[in-house]
């Protein structure tokens, strides 16, 4: 049985094929990326030297995504670290970015508990129902004109009243959408 407190050990072998313990099999660096996402800390051991490996791992997750277009680094953070390697900045660098990562899990946990606390966020905006109500009211108005549609326009309470002469240009303008998208 797993242990999720204690990281997991996956270990890399002379073919360079990574093993994880856990569950006995081959993993990819992907799998090691999704242990990750899942909240997972990850240990790479090489067999052979006992060497720990998994800082040369993560950046080379890092560099595929990077260089897949998954682009989470902005070109002058990159510039910047490869400067701190050669500065006397060096030392405070990596205390730096630590504390900035964990302002942002903090940030984002209380963000979320705070989104959790509200049934719907938006509700707390006045005005907000009924906002809601006239655009629910608008789209059943427009859907009327659409062919196939087999719904019923609102009922007069439901929205403020829509003139006759506005109501027959809506309808001329998604006729004549209808009728540019035909064409296409």
């Amino acid at each position: 049985m797993a242990d999720a407190d204690k990281p997991l050990l996956i270990k890399r072998y002379a073919s360079r094929r990574l093993y994880n313990t856990e569950t006995s099999d081959y993993v990819t660096l992907e799998d090691i990326a999704g242990f990750i996402r899942t909240g997972r800390e990850v240990q790479i051991i090489d067999l052979k030297s006992g060497d720990d490996l998994t800082r040369q791992y993560l950046l080379q997750i890092v560099a595929e995504h990077e260089s897949k277009g998954e682009s989470v680094l902005p070109v002058d953070v990159l510039t910047d670290l490869v400067r701190s390697y050669t500065s006397e900045v060096q030392s405070i660098v990596p205390a730096f970015l630590a504390a900035s990562f964990e302002m942002l899990r903090t940030g984002q946990t209380k963000m979320i508990e705070n989104l959790s606390a509200i049934p719907n966020p938006l509700a707390a905006v006045p005005g907000f129902e009924a906002m809601r109500k006239q655009q629910e009211a608008f789209m059943k108005t427009l859907l009327v004109a659409v062919p196939g549609w087999t719904g019923t326009a609102p009922a007069a309470d439901d929205a403020a009243p829509v003139a006759s002469e506005e109501l027959a240009d809506i309808k001329k303008q998604l006729a004549e959408l209808q009728k540019k998208l035909a064409k296409l």
